[in-house]
C-alpha cells in the first residue's frame, strides 16, 4: 500500500487531497491544527500539526515510521492581504513561517523516510511567480516566491535520494482562501494534480508547473 502525508488537511484542497487519496486505497497521515468533521470522516490517520510552531515543524517526522511515497505541503494562508501597518508585518512575518519555511524544514527533515523513488510536492502559486508579477496581495506573493526558491533548494538535496521535488500551482480554486468566485473546484484541482503527479519523475524535479504541467515562469 501506498503512503502519502499531507499537511493542512482539514479543508478545501487539502482535504480532498485525503478524501481522493483514501478512496484509491492509499494509507493517508492527514495534518491540521485542528482535525474537523470532514477529515474524521475519512478515516484516516490524522496527526496535530501548527506550522507556525517551528518545535512541532522540526520534530514531526520522528512520527513517521514507514517510508512515505508522497509528501504533499498544502497548508498555508493568505493573511495579511497588504502590509500597511505594523500588525500586518507581524502577521507577515507569521505567514513566512507558514508559507515557506515550514514547508522546507518538515521536507528536509522527512527526506529520510521517503521512499526511493518517492515525490514530494509542494503547493505554491502563480502568484508567487516574479516573471509573471501583478500588483497588490504582497504579502502572499513574497511567501510563495519564497517558498519556490526553498522548495528548488530541497530538488536539489533529495536529487541524489531519487526523490522529486516539484512546486504545483493548483489554479484559482473554490476554497475559503480562493472564495466562491474562483474558476475551479477543489475536486478539479486535486484530480488533474493528482495526473501530473503520477506522471512525474526526476527529470522534472525542481520544476514550477501549473496544474496541467506546463512551466510557470520563475
Amino acid at each position: 500500500m501506498s503512503t502519502i502525508l499531507i499537511t493542512g488537511a482539514n479543508r478545501g484542497i487539502g482535504l480532498e487531497f485525503a478524501r481522493q487519496y483514501s478512496q484509491d486505497g492509499w494509507e493517508v497521515v492527514a495534518t491540521a491544527r485542528h482535525s474537523g468533521e470532514e477529515l474524521d470522516a475519512l478515516g484516516v490517520r490524522v496527526e496535530p500539526l501548527d506550522l507556525a510552531d517551528a518545535d512541532a515543524v522540526a520534530s514531526f517526522a520522528g512520527k513517521i515510521d514507514g517510508p512515505l511515497d508522497l509528501f504533499i505541503a498544502n497548508a498555508g494562508t493568505n493573511h495579511p492581504m497588504e502590509g500597511k501597518s505594523a500588525d500586518d508585518a507581524r502577521a507577515w512575518q507569521a505567514m513566512m513561517m507558514v508559507n515557506a519555511i515550514a514547508p522546507y524544514v518538515l521536507g528536509k527533515a522527512l527526506l529520510p523516510r521517503m521512499a526511493e523513488g518517492g515525490r514530494m510536492i509542494a503547493i505554491s502559486s502563480g502568484m508567487g511567480s516574479i516573471g509573471d508579477i501583478g500588483a497588490g496581495w504582497v504579502p502572499y506573493r513574497t511567501s510563495k516566491a519564497a517558498l519556490n526558491m526553498a522548495w528548488s533548494s530541497l530538488a536539489i538535496e533529495a536529487k541524489p535520494r531519487s526523490v522529486t521535488c516539484v512546486l504545483v500551482s493548483p489554479g484559482w480554486v473554490k476554497t475559503r482562501m480562493g472564495g466562491a468566485g474562483a474558476q475551479i473546484t477543489a475536486e478539479q484541482s486535486v484530480a488533474d494534480i493528482r495526473k501530473l503527479v503520477v506522471g512525474l519523475g526526476i527529470e522534472q524535479t525542481g520544476r514550477f508547473l501549473r496544474r496541467n504541467g506546463s512551466e510557470i515562469p520563475w
